[in-house]
């Protein structure tokens, strides 16, 4: 959909929720305007679609101008005439952006009440009511992680940007390795001098690690031995007298096996990922996945077997192939193993994965609808309740991503990487370090996208993690 704007730059604001109320990009036209009048700041939108037109406007007091609240009205415009034109209610209303707890968060760790965090929610951003739930018992969430942080502490993230092959869905930056292995051993020396460096600079600046997260990628493409190495150097470059949790993404079964969990449990991790997507074996097939739904449940008893007592599963809603039943039947399985963590993700089509040109067998809205509603009943129900969410361009539904936990076993990093309370620092290719700043900004340091690009630019990655920590509080 064309958008023209008129008297205002906030391109990003408007455009961000464009995306999320007309996913799939439609032929219309919306013109998105702003007009500065002696007492009030006005915002219209206007937006023309299969040959209907709908307006709206909201305005505020000129004195009381911000940043903010002058892209509140934007947006608030914008969606009270978008609603006219669909047929459903959209569930997050005006709000876009892949982190709509964040307003939630920041209300209540300023002192607000989960009260009334829904009435800013639901007056200002016109989120429906299940969400707004739902954004509040996340925040609730955040707040009681950030309440265990000092003003010293930051996390960190170990990327492994390696996969045995490709997921249909997936457009991660991540190399496809098979059997072709010879990229791993220059990955991981320059890997080990990267942590090495970090390990320096975190002692010489006080700072002591809270979390730790190793992530992919399939980090459990490495060998045992080679993962027997690699958290040898971090365990002896780095003081975790202090970490809260070491969390290893196992994703594929069909990387894990008895000896490389013990492995990864006897070196230190204490929590691990190990995810089917679906339990269906027919629609893993037409996911690119070579594994069975027989081996999940082979790795994790082998996860439990060595000793892991916080495992996460992860599950995708709207998969190629996919049904209300299968879907269904993968939850059920999964939730009957009792994991600490179960994270539904609802499928995002994402630019450079195999199915955003190739939309072939996906359900239907009305589908999806149907697998994440009964995911949230069903898993309340069990007494899992949800502790982290967020969203991203191109999903079915424009609806979430939700983290379960039972029992208080959250992911801590998970929180403190999608609500930016804290300084994370990225190691390997394809990491970004956001660092939380003493004015109150973020800033984003990206290391190189491919294994190639990081080895290669090692000096520079270096370089750059001397700079960010010179920038630390």
């Amino acid at each position: 959909m064309k958008l023209t704007r008129l008297g205002h730059d906030d391109l990003y604001a408007v455009e961000q929720l464009q995306l999320a109320l007309f996913p799939e990009n439609p032929d219309g036209e919306a013109v998105s305007a702003l007009h500065r009048g002696r007492t009030w700041l006005t915002a219209t939108a206007k937006i023309t679609l299969n040959g209907q037109t709908a307006a709206a406007s909201r305005r505020l007091k000129a004195s009381e101008e911000t940043v903010r609240r002058r892209r509140q009205i934007l947006q608030q415009s914008y969606y009270l005439a978008a609603r006219q034109l669909l047929s459903v209610t959209p569930p997050w209303g005006a709000l876009a952006g892949v982190r709509p707890t964040k307003i939630s968060t920041k209300h209540m760790l300023s002192g607000g009440t989960a009260a009334s965090a829904d009435r800013l929610l639901r007056d200002v951003y016109y989120v429906t009511e299940d969400r707004r739930q739902l954004a509040v018992e996340c925040s609730r969430s955040t707040v009681a992680a950030a309440n265990l942080l000092e003003p010293t502490d930051v996390s960190l993230y170990v990327g492994i940007p390696f996969c045995p092959t490709r997921c249909s869905y997936c457009s991660f930056v991540s190399r496809t390795i098979g059997k072709k292995t010879e990229l791993l051993e220059p990955y991981l020396g320059a890997l080990e001098q990267e942590i090495r460096v970090t390990g320096r600079l975190l002692r010489e600046s006080g700072k002591h690690i809270r979390t730790v997260y190793m992530g992919g990628g399939t980090p459990t493409t490495l060998t045992a031995s080679q993962m027997a190495r690699l958290l040898d150097t971090i365990t002896g470059a780095f003081d975790l007298s202090r970490c809260l949790e070491f969390t290893v993404e196992g994703g594929r079964p069909d990387t894990l096996d008895a000896e490389k969990l013990l492995t990864i449990r006897t070196h230190g991790a204490d929590r691990m990922s190990i995810n089917p997507q679906t339990m269906v074996d027919s629609v893993l097939r037409a996911c690119g996945r070579p594994h069975r739904g027989e081996d999940v449940l082979r790795a994790y008893g082998q996860a439990v077997d060595a000793g892991f007592g916080a495992i996460n599963m992860d599950l995708i809603a709207g998969l190629p192939t996919d049904t209300p039943a299968g879907f269904r039947q993968s939850l059920d399985t999964v939730a009957a193993l009792h994991p600490a963590n179960i994270t539904v993700h609802t499928l995002a089509l994402k630019k450079g994965a195999d199915l955003f040109e190739r939309r072939e067998s996906l359900p239907p809205l009305e589908a999806v609808t149907e697998m994440v509603d009964y995911a949230s009943h069903t898993l309340r129900g069990l007494g899992y309740k949800p502790y982290y969410l967020y969203r991203q361009k191109y999903m079915s539904g424009s609806f979430e991503n939700v983290g379960w936990s039972r029992d208080s076993l959250d992911c801590l990093y998970n929180i403190y990487m999608m609500e930016e309370v804290h300084t994370i620092l990225s190691l390997g290719g394809g990491g970004m370090n956001k660092v939380n700043l003493p004015d109150g900004r973020l800033q984003r340091f990206h290391n190189p996208k491919f294994p190639e690009q990081y080895i290669e630019m090692l000096d520079s990655v270096l370089k750059q993690k001397e700079e960010l920590f010179a920038l630390m509080p």
